[in-house]
């Protein structure tokens, strides 16, 4: 990469910076002074147990949760669009809506019945093509496969066109045509300077896309390049503390 493409790649997105983020629901912590820098333009990547608190921390930059200590964003411009791609759609597969109708419902202020506005329209098109998705946009939601629905929520995060992308496990439910087209995507986000954070189990896809990764479970373990990061040792400390709740990642 030269020097003028990553002066570019630093502008685009923001950095993040989490300094003594705490967050504690009834007598459980769940994030325990969380300290760490997302560089702008970035590929950062969060790991760790479920139950570890990686998705807490994602829905505390989002404002969903309450917190303690600071959580900031130092946006190059003006303050830019937030993306967010959540784990799973839980949905009523037996409604009769289309994949149009889902991106309508999300991504424009006019009621999906009405159909897509032309403001959106080709927006909607470009990025259902991106994500292989063009050809089946007229299919049912709950017809389409695990992989086939993600890929739909990958499309639904870009728009409208966004500097920081906030990916909750995006690959769990993707075959492996799905994953070539988020790998692209990752890609894509990397050369525009989109700063990503991004959650994710497969260790081997974090090493090799990711610019950096935060080890978190409860606490920050490391936070290093994802090159150097993701030793064994580290890896067994990661994931053999037991977090304190059970069930799904907090």
């Amino acid at each position: 990469m030269t020097a003028a493409e990553q002066i570019q790649r630093t502008r685009n997105g923001p950095a993040i910076e989490f300094d003594q983020v705490s967050l504690t629901l009834g007598r459980t912590v769940i994030l325990d002074r969380i300290s760490f820098a997302v560089e702008p333009g970035n590929i950062h990547a969060l790991v760790g147990p479920n139950g570890g608190g990686k998705s807490s921390l994602i829905k505390t930059l989002l404002g969903q949760m309450p917190h303690q200590g600071q959580l900031s964003l130092q946006w190059p411009a003006a303050q830019g669009v937030i993306g967010y791609v959540p784990q799973a759609l839980e949905f009523d597969r037996g409604l009769p809506m289309t994949v149009e109708d889902f991106m309508a419902a999300m991504c424009q202020r006019r009621p999906a019945f009405l159909g897509l506005s032309r403001h959106y329209a080709a927006a909607i098109g470009e990025a259902l093509e991106r994500v292989g998705m063009h050809d089946k946009r007229k299919r049912r939601m709950g017809a389409l496969s695990g992989g086939e629905r993600q890929r739909v929520l990958l499309a639904q995060g870009l728009i409208p066109s966004p500097q920081l992308l906030v990916l909750d496990e995006p690959m769990s439910a993707l075959d492996e045509p799905g994953i070539q087209v988020f790998e692209r995507l990752l890609a894509d986000w990397r050369r525009s300077g989109i700063t990503v954070l991004w959650i994710e189990h497969d260790l081997g896809a974090v090493k090799r896309l990711a610019d950096r990764v935060t080890g978190l479970n409860r606490r920050v373990l490391f936070d290093e390049s994802a090159q150097t990061a993701l030793t064994p040792e580290r890896l067994l400390t990661l994931f053999s503390a037991q977090p304190r709740s059970s069930g799904g990642d907090a």
